[in-house]
């Protein structure tokens, strides 16, 4: 019996069950309410001196909500481990669902809005688009490091109501500073900054690899019509979506089995390999 993953399952079953104290998440994330011009400046991560760009990968179209996949973690994610198998066949399909199935990536960095600096430092979110102005910035000896607490700089962040995807939303653009300044004028203050810093991996929700693997088999066999969150902008917030009519099944896996198996069999099957070479002490 492994003891680990008994306590996982009970971990994941008694938080579901208990009632969640409501979070604030302004406290600890920035990100623009309305069109206008924000100042920002990105301050050096208290995770990383050398840089201030944190990566993460997000699972979207399973559920209502954003799903962090556990790789964040360091831990194996049934969904990332089953895109995988898809790509060792020869399928189109497979091919296609497992670039579907992969987690998208998103950048959290954290920053002192100007006006706001009595809120502290907070994480600023964005895309691929804006993150790679941001390295491109970064790599330009013409600015220097930008997080330098003596002289950096700021950003200005413009915001503007655009279309995305269909529909209409705010989208962001980004311009550096010209002039270079101080992240602030008040030492202990800045101390502060470089030290009460939120992350991300502690305010989400971490799932249980087993629930991963339950939400990963509903999406491949859908039985009805439901309402999924899907990404439409790299630089902006996913929006809620109705998805199209569901196919009967979303995969394609041509091995035949030996022997005659239940669907249920069949998809542990999948990660049996990856169970048993883990070892004595894995939480899977």
């Amino acid at each position: 019996m492994d003891i680990n993953a008994i306590k996982q399952r009970l971990s994941s079953l008694q938080s579901s069950g208990a009632k969640k104290e409501k979070v604030d998440y302004s406290k600890y994330y920035w990100k623009p309410k309305a069109e206008g011009k924000y100042q920002i400046r990105v301050v050096p991560s208290v995770l990383n001196k050398s840089n201030p760009f944190q990566e993460v990968f997000v699972h979207y179209g399973f559920s209502k909500f954003p799903i962090y996949a556990l790789t964040n973690w360091g831990e194996k994610d049934p969904i990332v481990e089953f895109a995988k198998s898809l790509r060792t066949t020869s399928e189109k399909e497979n091919w296609q669902l497992a670039k579907k199935l992969d987690p998208k990536m998103r950048v959290f960095a954290p920053v002192v809005v100007r006006g706001e600096e009595e809120k502290g430092v907070r994480l600023w979110e964005f895309g691929k688009e804006i993150y790679m102005q941001l390295l491109g910035i970064a790599e330009d000896e013409d600015y220097g490091d930008f997080t330098d607490i003596s002289e950096g700089r700021d950003f200005t962040v413009d915001v503007v109501t655009g279309d995305i995807g269909g529909r209409q939303g705010l989208k962001s653009s980004i311009r550096v500073k010209p002039k270079t300044s101080p992240l602030g004028s008040d030492k202990e203050t800045i101390k502060m900054w470089l030290t009460d810093q939120p992350n991300v991996l502690e305010l989400q929700r971490k799932t249980a690899f087993d629930d991963l693997k339950t939400i990963l088999a509903n999406f491949l066999n859908p039985e009805e019509e439901e309402t999924v969150v899907v990404v439409v902008d790299e630089d902006e917030d996913p929006i809620i979506a109705k998805a199209q009519e569901a196919p009967k099944t979303n995969y394609s896996l041509k091995a035949a089995p030996v022997a005659k198996v239940s669907k249920a069999d069949k998809f542990d099957a999948l990660f049996d390999d990856e169970e048993e070479s883990e070892g004595e002490g894995s939480p899977f």
